[in-house]
């Protein structure tokens, strides 16, 4: 199968426990124990206010389905925005699906190998991307962790900021570390990997797709050599793209 994705720098069900917290954890409401999460993303409203004393005014504890947690693949396991603690963006574009091109980068900075420590990371990223940057959202669509996991940042459906002349024609994943320096792990490699096949059965990935590195798509050492050597092995690596800007 021939695949065309991009790698970007900067998956699988998962147990919304990212913010669960007392008193909330421990009411149930018609058969289901509450869960702090975003407002906007508990089904019907159904919510309540004050159980989730820690944390920002917009979570709240719900007793209904988290609308906003990323679909679930074999092999691979998503960490929803409101499992790692993602603000509201202030504005979104739609990404028309499915695409063809799935561009790969690093984020250059320290990585991390624990639920806890890469959530901590990817809100960092978010902080960054939102408060410097001034971008609505963080940049990728998704970002692996070190521990594996794919968090989710834009998801599918939304057109990411990660490389301009592809952002509306490609999905970007980032890996958290710098592979200038580093060796990608085989539960990264296996995350990039799970999560687009995850994106090909969704309907959000062409199955002709490619696989690119950053540095495909403009002048950049992104996503770092390492990682870069490694996807140009891949039967589905792509090479340099037709609009390549230096």
């Amino acid at each position: 199968m021939l695949y065309r994705v991009v790698l970007v720098c900067f998956l699988g069900k998962f147990t919304a426990d990212a913010y669960n917290e007392s008193p909330c954890k421990d009411r149930v409401v018609d058969g289901r124990a509450g869960v702090c999460i975003d407002t906007s993303c508990c089904a019907h409203g159904d919510y309540k206010s004050g159980l989730c004393p820690t944390q920002p005014n917009h979570i709240k504890c719900c007793f209904n389905n988290d609308i906003c947690a990323a679909e679930d693949c074999s092999g691979v396991e998503i960490v929803s925005r409101s499992q790692w603690g993602a603000r509201n963006p202030t504005g979104s574009s739609t990404l028309s699906a499915p695409v063809n091109v799935v561009l790969i980068h690093h984020t250059a900075g320290s990585s991390c190998n624990s639920l806890s420590s890469c959530s901590a990371t990817v809100k960092s990223i978010q902080n960054h991307h939102m408060n410097n940057k001034k971008w609505s959202d963080i940049g990728y669509n998704f970002l692996i962790g070190g521990d594996g996991r794919a968090y989710e940042g834009r998801g599918w459906t939304k057109v990411g900021a990660h490389s301009p002349n592809y952002n509306r024609r490609s999905i970007g994943i980032s890996v958290t570390g710098n592979f200038e320096e580093d060796t990608p792990s085989s539960a990264v490699l296996q995350g990039i990997k799970n999560l687009i096949e995850c994106g090909v059965s969704k309907g959000y990935i062409t199955k002709s797709h490619t696989v690119h590195g950053h540095k495909d798509a403009k002048c950049t050492k992104c996503p770092g050599v390492h990682l870069y050597n490694t996807i140009q092995t891949w039967t589905n690596y792509g090479g340099k793209l037709p609009d390549y800007k230096c």
